[in-house]
């Protein structure tokens, strides 16, 4: 065995590291960051891993380190230095927030073509234009998070850099947007949720997904991608009048975006949400490890979680077979959906954020005070 190993390639062995954290780091590009990553790299995550970290910020680093190493790559035509010099970082920004006006005029400004093309032709390139000032921020800030976890000082807040990013969204402003055009209220969700009426698993699975994300307070998709049956605990039935009772589950979400040290959020379904999702585990006969999982072309279960990327094409998908235009739904429209809809039926902002787990009241009831906003009387004065 000793004899196998020392032969693997350092790509080969990378990818095999990556492997033994993809339990506590979903990793579903694998083989293409095995290509990517250094040694280092690698390394890295796996101390961060062993350090706690949450499993969302885990994973956001990882996507910002692959996009840097990738952009580093097509930049300098070599991996990226640690600590980077702040030339590196201010090309960086310079290649990332650009005029578009100016680019016009002048194909030398932003991004180089070739450097634009080489991303693009890995998939880390998807839309036209200059890149979100957070996004750079965001990116920027992951890139210092790694270099001081390497034990190195970066030039991360020098004047120079603090200048550029300020001047660069000066030049070129960019409107703010939601990351789902339209929310997937109520409505919405019956129309999808009808597109899956059959027994097939497929269906079926889809139909848990859609359900199970929109009622347990719009769950991330990252979030719905790395649910565990291991999350789920049956609780008591819920007693109503009139009626049998309802179905319970607790899921356990653990750390997740906006929680710190050892908190565990806990968020309810039950009802139909709870019928969904047990109708999905029985079929596709899910006993432990991952809920969510991809469908073969035969209709073989595997037995790998679903990609949250995965988790959006299927709200897309059956978008598109409800009728409607794609490009206005995302993932995240179950999230800000099952806000504006707790808005739309007069369930108190607390209430709903119990649910949904925003920590941000701004954030949250920026839903509800549009809603309130659209149905006020000062949106009808004629």
């Amino acid at each position: 065995m000793a004899k196998a190993k020392e032969s693997m390639t350092a790509v080969e062995r990378r990818a095999e590291e990556l492997d033994t954290i993809a339990a506590v780091l979903p990793i579903d590009r694998r083989d293409e960051l095995a290509e990517l990553l250094t040694d280092h790299d690698v390394e890295t995550l796996r101390h961060l891993v062993n350090q706690g970290m949450g499993d969302n910020t885990l994973r956001a680093l990882t996507s910002d380190l692959t996009y840097l190493e990738a952009w580093g790559m097509a930049a300098t035509g070599k991996s990226l230095p640690w600590p980077a010099p702040e030339a590196l970082l201010l090309k960086f920004v310079a290649q990332h927030l650009w005029d578009p006006e100016k680019r016009a005029v002048d194909p030398d400004h932003g991004m180089p073509a070739t450097v634009d093309e080489d991303l693009r032709r890995q998939g880390f390139l998807k839309s036209v234009g200059p890149h979100a000032p957070a996004t750079v921020r965001r990116r920027l800030a992951n890139w210092s998070t790694l270099t001081k976890w390497r034990g190195f000082d970066g030039a991360f807040a020098s004047p120079a850099l603090k200048s550029a990013i300020r001047l660069a969204i000066r030049a070129a402003p960019r409107q703010r947007l939601r990351k789902s055009a339209k929310a997937v209220t109520s409505d919405v969700l019956a129309k999808l949720l009808a597109t899956c009426a059959s027994d097939s698993l497929r269906d079926l699975r889809d139909r848990a997904i859609l359900m199970v994300a929109f009622a347990s307070g719009g769950r991330r998709r990252s979030e719905i991608a790395g649910l565990r049956l291991e999350q789920l605990t049956v609780e008591a039935p819920i007693e109503v009048p009139d009626g049998p009772p309802l179905p319970s589950l607790a899921i356990h979400l653990g750390r997740t975006k906006t929680t710190t040290g050892e908190q565990d959020d806990v968020v309810y379904l039950t009802g139909r949400p709870v019928e969904a999702l047990t109708a999905w585990m029985v079929a596709a006969k899910i006993e432990n490890g991952s809920v969510f999982r991809a469908i073969g072309r035969w209709g073989t279960v595997s037995r790998r979680a679903i990609d949250p990327q995965s988790v959006n094409a299927i709200i897309k998908q059956r978008v598109e077979m409800a009728g409607m235009e794609p490009g206005e739904f995302s993932a995240h429209g179950l999230r800000s959906g099952y806000l504006t809809e707790a808005a739309n039926r007069g369930i108190p902002l607390p209430e709903a954020m119990e649910q949904s787990r925003h920590r941000s009241v701004q954030q949250a009831s920026s839903y509800y005070n549009d809603t309130t906003r659209r149905k006020g009387q000062a949106a009808r004065l004629l």
